[in-house]
């Protein structure tokens, strides 16, 4: 006697063809997130070495994140649609490709400005990603398999993010030797970021389209309904309602990462910088300590961020998408506090950042899970980018607020420490929209 469907295991009777999307959309996400992660760690020393001034460094370095948010919003708005439109695994090749050549080139800057450039050419590809990603499982798994196998996509991000940090580990302790070619860490850090994403755009061109996206593009021709519009996303009632308020709520988890949380190497820095200066370190050994010790802070958060993702990946399923991403925001507020106030001691990097990273990532993990059951096949990746990445143009405003209210308030770490407290109160903005979604666990994708 055959199992019935609600007694397999989400994983079971998957077919070849099914894991192969998996693996491939899971890696496509999961080289994103090492990529910016990796920005994260070689942006402090890139704007320290290209600019000559610690103090003009830490202002300039949140504008630079701004910029590769920007065009992570805007990569994401126009793949997101594209995806609807010609197909998800194709689009999503393309924006590996372009993410991955753009990561090299931000190594060969030669000054703040080409610098920004490269890094939002970067943001382009990056943006595509996440929605053509989710969308793409989404469409492809039988409803018992869907919110594990997207809950489970998110999660393994975060190993990239490790992985990110594994790397800065390895060049921060190699520059301590000289590295070939005399690069510095940051250029090294992002050349070594660039290769594996090609071999991911080359594991794309076997993927094929859902047969469930064929099915919506077919009835779209016959009809004359454009897929991927964003005016019928925001001319439907229902469509509409539901793009405005996730993207509330993803641009509150997304300030919290981006605009705040992901500055810790700063704090880290400073740390590790008074922790060393008494032992009579040279500055050469300092700065390639502090490029080490800023790769296991972004390890440890990424460790408390995977339990975090795949904690609340299971609440959203046992208890509703609403519930678990209420409590993630506000869990991802608290625990940024006591990180951006609280983390003064060398010794607390071991426990603040993977409670810290337990806060700010569970939130991503119900994003993945909750936005594609929000929208309709034509526009599941149109709608899912929307909020995702529409949310990074606003998100791209907290850096630059937090390099203005770091400014204001003194311009040293202690300023940036009390500003990030400030801008990470948007998070709760998020848990407001909330009630106003609907919920969608335990039904199925919307057409």
């Amino acid at each position: 006697m055959q199992p019935s469907d609600s007694q397999l295991r989400w994983w079971q009777n998957l077919s070849r063809k099914q894991w192969l999307l998996f693996i491939a959309a899971t890696l496509a996400w999961f080289f994103d997130c090492l990529d910016g992660q990796l920005f994260n760690l070689a942006r402090d020393a890139a704007m320290e070495d290209l600019l000559g001034d610690r103090t003009k460094a830490t202002i300039y370095s949140p504008y630079t994140t701004s910029i590769f948010l920007l065009g992570w919003a805007a990569g994401g708005l126009v793949f997101g649609a594209l995806g609807d439109r010609y197909g998800r695994a194709r689009m999503l090749m393309w924006s590996v490709i372009i993410y991955s050549l753009c990561t090299g080139l931000s190594s060969f800057s030669t000054g703040f400005w080409d610098f920004c450039a490269y890094r939002f050419l970067t943001g382009i590809g990056v943006g595509g990603v996440f929605g053509l990603a989710v969308a793409l499982v989404a469409d492809s798994f039988p409803e018992r398999s869907r919110a594990p196998a997207l809950g489970l996509l998110q999660s393994l991000s975060t190993w990239g993010n490790i992985l990110a940090g594994l790397i800065g580990m390895g060049i921060g302790a190699a520059a301590a030797q000289g590295l070939p070619g005399d690069l510095h860490a940051w250029q090294a850090i992002f050349l070594v970021g660039a290769a594996p994403a090609l071999i991911v755009g080359l594991m794309l061109r076997r993927v094929e389209e859902p047969e469930r996206w064929r099915l919506a593009r077919d009835a779209g021709i016959k009809s004359g309904t454009k897929a991927g519009s964003y005016r019928l996303l925001l001319g439907h009632t229902t469509w509409r309602r539901n793009a405005w308020l996730g993207l509330i709520v993803c641009t509150a988890g997304i300030i919290g990462l981006w605009g705040v949380g992901n500055f810790h190497p700063k704090i880290v820095g400073e740390i590790v910088r008074t922790h060393l200066s008494t032992q009579g370190v040279s500055p050469e050994r300092l700065a390639s300590d502090q490029a080490y010790w800023r790769s296991i802070a972004l390890l440890f958060q990424n460790v408390g961020g995977f339990a975090g993702m795949m904690t609340f990946a299971w609440i959203a399923q046992r208890f509703g998408r609403r519930p678990a991403c209420g409590l993630a925001l506000f869990l991802s507020f608290a625990s940024t506090l006591v990180v951006f106030l609280g983390l003064r001691d060398f010794s607390q990097i071991f426990w603040m950042l993977p409670l810290m990273g337990f806060g700010q990532l569970a939130a991503l993990g119900v994003y993945a899970i909750y936005l594609p059951e929000l929208f309709p096949t034509s526009l599941r990746s149109t709608g899912t980018s929307f909020c995702y990445n529409g949310g990074r143009i606003f998100a791209a405003t907290a850096p630059f607020t937090l390099s203005r209210l770091t400014a204001h308030l003194g311009g040293d770490v202690d300023s940036f420490r009390v500003a990030g407290a400030w801008v990470s109160a948007t998070l709760l903005l998020g848990i407001l929209a909330l009630p106003f979604l609907p919920e969608t666990r335990n039904k199925p994708l919307p057409e």
